[in-house]
């Protein structure tokens, strides 16, 4: 009975081992042939056996297949095959039913060249950028003085010395948070994720190193992986990236928000020179008393020309100069006074003296009289009076009453 023929599974009828083996294997049949792209993590060569076995793990994660082929087909495509070296191989994935695993069937395995891989970086390089990962406005400056440093480094390494001995030599007090993980070879993408991962989890990081020291470019093949690019755009932790010497640029580089030419160069770039500072300082402070003294000084040349000033010097003798002034102001003001107050009396006398010549009681003082009615009016004419009429005389001095008679 075949595997089709088979009816649907239920708690009374389930299906025996032997069916689903068969059915997952008619699955994983219909894949077919495809190409595979992975690094190789372990090559097994038994003498005397024409079956090569080899494990092939994805570069960004940590995911592997068993590959099976013939010694014939490895020796035609990739004769000097070694761990750690990328391939490019056509397989089938094959279902074994007696242990129930998965693994791969290579008829052609192709060792990927330098040249080509130099091509993918830098297709990889262009995508990158234009996504906007090595934009130069997102990167972020290291604080001044971590309060701690966390290290992504290979263990016992040459750029994990040289990062802790100078950083520590320009600042003794610096804390360090290591992790070691691998730097190279097919295990080495996912540990450096996961390191990232810890330290960027850590709040009392305050800039993470990924540092290598120089080797080929398949070695720093790893530090040009897209998953370990992204995870570093990812981190809000600041990164430094202090990959081999001077002239190595994995992309890492790129993706960093400081790139290191060394781990050494590294450790300047993460904290500051302890003597340097205090140097600094120095000159600093010496800049400081200069300039306070210059101050000090010019002031003090301000304040005795000042002082020498005649104002300052003697202050009595422009009260003096200025009392001179007043005595005169005022003497001028008597004297303009008196001359004032004198034709103002010349002024007077003379109206009182043409007062005097107008006035009647000067004519009655010269013999004449005036001589009213008995209602007050003035008598001009004889004949503005009858036999009679009862008058007044007014004199000079006093004043007469008198009656007409004629």
């Amino acid at each position: 009975m075949s595997a089709a023929d088979v009816p649907r599974s239920s708690p009374e009828e389930p299906w025996p081992v032997r069916v689903v083996s068969q059915k997952v294997g008619a699955w994983i049949a219909r894949l077919g042939w495809i190409w595979v792209d992975g690094q190789v993590a372990q090559i097994s060569r038994r003498p005397g056996a024409a079956t090569v076995f080899l494990t092939l793990r994805d570069p960004s994660a940590d995911i592997s297949f068993t590959v099976t082929t013939n010694r014939d087909v490895l020796d035609s495509g990739a004769p000097e095959l070694a761990p750690g070296a990328r391939v490019v191989l056509h397989a089938k994935p094959d279902f074994y039913a007696g242990r129930g695993t998965l693994s791969l069937r290579a008829d052609e395995i192709r060792q990927v060249g330098l040249g080509e891989l130099l091509a993918r970086l830098e297709k990889l390089k262009k995508l990158l950028a234009a996504e906007g990962l090595f934009d130069r406005a997102r990167k972020r400056r290291p604080p001044f003085l971590p309060a701690r440093i966390g290290l992504i480094t290979g263990r016992a390494s040459a750029a994990e010395r040289d990062v802790l001995t100078n950083a520590r030599r320009r600042w003794p007090a610096v804390e360090f948070r290591t992790v070691n993980v691998a730097v190279q070879g097919p295990t080495a993408v996912p540990q450096i994720i996961d390191a990232l991962r810890a330290l960027e989890a850590d709040e009392s990081v305050d800039v993470i190193v990924i540092a290598r020291g120089g080797g080929g470019i398949e070695d720093l093949l790893p530090f040009s992986d897209e998953a370990l690019c992204r995870a570093v755009f990812a981190c809000r932790t600041p990164v430094v990236s202090a990959i081999g010497h001077e002239t190595d640029t994995p992309l890492l580089d790129f993706v960093a928000d400081v790139r290191a030419s060394t781990p050494t160069d590294a450790a300047k770039r993460l904290v500051p020179d302890l003597a340097e500072e205090v140097r600094a300082i120095g000159q600093a402070r010496s800049r400081l008393e200069r300039a306070v003294r210059n101050l000090v000084d010019r002031e003090e040349h301000r304040l005795t020309g000042l002082r020498s000033r005649p104002v300052l010097a003697r202050p009595e003798l422009m009260v003096d100069q200025r009392g001179g002034e007043v005595a005169q102001l005022r003497q001028r003001a008597g004297r303009c006074l008196q001359h004032r107050l004198g034709a103002a009396e010349n002024d007077l006398r003379h109206t009182l003296a043409r007062l005097r010549a107008l006035s009647p009681a000067a004519t009655l003082e010269r013999g004449y009289a005036i001589v009213q009615r008995a209602n007050g009016h003035v008598v001009r004419a004889a004949a503005e009076v009858t036999k009679g009429d009862p008058l007044r005389v007014r004199l000079a001095d006093g004043e007469l009453s008198a009656t007409v008679d004629g």
